[in-house]
């Protein structure tokens, strides 16, 4: 039976969410212990949008990475706009809830959203001493 409930979580990204009455966010993340090859769970990750006229970085929503490494509900399909996003991911308290240290105690992935009406994922491949990044579909 557990094995279900695993195999459940992942193909619901979050056992706890009611895909009946939770949108899809256009945009998600999914962060990858790969020195364990283990899910990043329960990592802090906060989205920011910059702002074009004030050059001032504008916090707009936190969230925990869940037992399969996601984030669900970053951002609503209406208050995602094109322009410049941030993801800050807190990983030296992550490495510090296992008993491991970091090089990098955050990682932030700027990137460019010009159209907002496709779908972006920003996944984040993670060691102590390395980490990565790309555009994922």
């Amino acid at each position: 039976m557990n094995r279900l409930q695993h195999i459940r979580g992942h193909l619901l990204a979050d056992k706890n969410m009611n895909i009946a009455t939770t949108p899809p966010s256009p945009l998600t993340t999914h962060v990858l212990n790969t020195a364990q090859g283990v899910p990043g769970v329960n990592m802090t990750i906060s989205l920011h949008r910059l702002n074009p006229i004030s050059s001032e970085w504008y916090l707009l929503t936190t969230g925990k990475t869940n037992d399969d490494g996601r984030c669900p509900g970053l951002i609503t399909k209406e208050n995602f706009i094109a322009g410049v996003y941030k993801m800050c991911f807190e990983t030296g308290k992550y490495w510090d809830a296992l008993g491991e240290t970091c090089f990098y105690p955050y990682v932030e992935v700027i990137f460019t959203i010009s159209d907002s009406s496709q779908k972006y994922h920003v996944p984040l491949l993670l060691s102590r001493f390395s980490y990565s990044t790309y555009r994922g579909s």
